[in-house]
This record gives C-alpha cells, structure tokens and sequence, in this order.
C-alpha cells in the first residue's frame, strides 16, 4: 500500500497510516510542551507559577497559531507557503490605514483582511496546482510583492485611534478561577483577548476538517503520494489548490488578529512569522516530506516554541541570538524525531 494512504473493504480512501504516525508526534509534542512548562514552574518559578504568563503566551500568538495552522494544511500536503508573515504585514497596514484614513470600520477590516488572504490564496494555488510551478518559488515571490505593496499602502507607521475598533481591542474575556495576587495583594484576574478565542476556534474548525471530511483525507492522501492519490479519484490539483487558498485565508485572519493585537500597522508587522509559523507546524508534527501532520500538533508547537524563548529570556540570555540557537537546536530535535518515525514506516511496510 502506497505510503500514507489506506483503503477499506468498500474501496473508499482512509487515512489510517498517516494519523497513525499524526497522533505518535502530536503525543511527543504535547508530552515535550508540559514537561517545558513543568521544568521551568519547577526551576524558574517566578511568573511561569502565574495561570496569566500561560495566557499571555497565548494573547500574544494568537495570529501564530492561525499560521501555523493554515502552513500545516499546505505542508501535509507536500507544499510550503513562505507569505503568510508578509501578508500578514499587509493586512495589518492596509486595515490601519483603511480604518485611520479612509473611514472604515471593524466590517471593512474584515472584508480587507479576508479578501487580501482569498486573492493571495487563488492567485498562488493556481501557479502552482494547474501550472506546476514549485510552491516555495511562488510563495518566495508573493512574500516579496507583498513586502512592496506594505510600502506602497504606507512607508510610515499607521497608528489606530478609531474607538469602535479599540474597544474590541481592549475587550477581555476574564477566565473565572485563574487570578493571582499582584505584589501589593490585590487580586487581578486572568484574561483572555478575544483573538485568542477566535484562534482556539480555527483549530477546532480546521482539526474537524482534516479528521472527519472527505478534503481533509484528501489532504494527506496527497501528501503521501501524488500518483496514488490520483489512482484512488482524488483531483490532485484541486486538492492542492485549496490546501493554498486555506493557508493564504489563514494567513489573512492571522493579520486581522495581529491587527487586533497591536493596534497599528508598521512594515516591520509580523516580521519573520512566516519562518515562525514553519518551524511550530514541524515542531508540532507535521512531516516536510507531507502527508502526516495535525494542527493540534501546531498549537502546541506554537506554545513550545513560546514557552523555550520566554524560559531563555528568563535565565538572564536576552540577546535575540540565544532565542534564535535554542529554537535551532529545538528545531534539529524534532527533525531527528521525525527521521525516526519515517524510518519506522519505511521498515514496517518492508
């Protein structure tokens, strides 16, 4: 049987081997993440005790793990898309500018930010699923045009005083149980914003995609092996085609909610995210090679990732570099992982 796809009794495509593999990295993930979070309670103390650090690492990635999760779909597909951190950026500015400039509202930042991700998204799945162009070139060329027209939109930084939209910005949602004491005693609740709502529903949303629908085991039957995927009546570009305008309409929600988080628009939006959103996709479990991968997997990765910078930071290394090396030698880890785990496929289907 042809790598990562199974078919039943009926002759109907089934994902077993892939989720298989899905479920032992996302267990490693996950095992990986709490007992980074348990370390650092343990030995750190400090703010890693408070229920707040944990939700905070969420407030501020929440954007990431919209990423990360629409990047998953297109790498369990064999693809990559390396212009979601850029077009983030534009949604960001052009949303400010829209809003602080032009008039606009909370309905129009939705509709820019949406649109710009659905026409990134057609534009990029069709190159490269109808005309075979390889997805790290187009999405190389849609970072860089996107990082002109962030220019184009406006050179200088766009800051939002439209009241309408920095109450949304400002709304917390208080989790009931999780408040702490500050230093003068005082009793402060925890908290959520209300982009980290909009993100734990994306997982959900997209999770129920690749589990339970057609598309999904589609997705990861064409990751695991084109011509078999073709063999079993899968439209192989069309799959592919949507795999991208999934990630590129993440990629738009990503900069609604980054927007939401900053409150302006600045070239330097979002700057390297794109690179963030690969390394938590692969943290998380999902194969570059394609056809295994999940996005819950992704959260956690995000959370990991997160969790190993803010635990540099506080043994005293706040030089970006030692963030930077830690994430490489994190990164290098789960790709033995996975080398691993394809060795244990390969020799089981020997």
């Amino acid at each position: 049987m042809p790598k990562g796809i199974a078919v039943d009794n009926q002759g109907r495509l089934k994902g077993r081997t892939s989720l298989s593999d899905t479920n032992l990295l996302l267990a490693i993930t996950v095992v990986v993440f709490f007992l980074l979070y348990l370390s650092a309670i343990l030995f750190l103390g400090g703010s890693f005790t408070k229920p707040q650090n944990f939700l905070n690492i969420l407030n501020n990635n929440a954007s990431l793990i919209v990423l990360a999760c629409g990047m998953s779909l297109v790498m369990i597909t064999g693809g990559i898309d390396i212009s979601v951190g850029a077009v983030t950026c534009l949604v960001c500015m052009t949303c400010a500018v829209n809003l602080e400039r032009q008039g606009g509202n909370i309905f129009t930042v939705i509709l820019i930010g949406l649109g710009i991700g659905l026409l990134y998204g057609v534009v990029q799945g069709f190159l490269v699923a109808h005309l075979g162009i390889q997805p790290f070139i187009i999405s190389l060329a849609g970072m860089f045009f996107a990082k002109g027209m962030t220019t184009i939109v406006s050179k200088e930084p766009v800051r939002v005083t439209n009241e309408s939209f920095l109450a949304i910005k400002e709304l917390r949602i208080i989790v009931p149980g999780l408040g702490s004491n500050n230093k003068l005693g005082q009793y402060v609740p925890a908290y959520i914003e209300v982009g980290v709502v909009i993100a734990l529903a994306v997982v959900l949303l997209l999770f129920c995609l690749l589990r339970w629908t057609k598309l999904g085991r589609s997705f990861y039957a064409v990751g695991g092996n084109n011509q078999s995927a073709n063999m079993l009546g899968i439209n192989v570009r069309r799959t592919k085609f949507l795999a991208h305008v999934l990630c590129s309409l993440m990629a738009g929600l990503g900069g609604i909610l980054y927007f939401l988080h900053v409150g302006s628009g600045d070239v330097a939006n979002a700057a390297g995210d794109e690179m963030n959103a690969i390394a938590s996709s692969i943290i998380g479990g999902t194969l570059l090679t394609g056809g295994v991968g999940n996005v819950v997997g992704s959260f956690f990765g995000v959370l990991s990732l997160n969790t190993i910078k803010r635990i540099v930071s506080s043994l005293g290394f706040d030089e970006a570099w030692w963030s930077n090396i830690t994430v490489a030698a994190m990164l290098c880890l789960f790709l033995v992982i996975q080398s691993v785990v394809l060795l244990r496929k390969n020799k089981t289907k020997q």
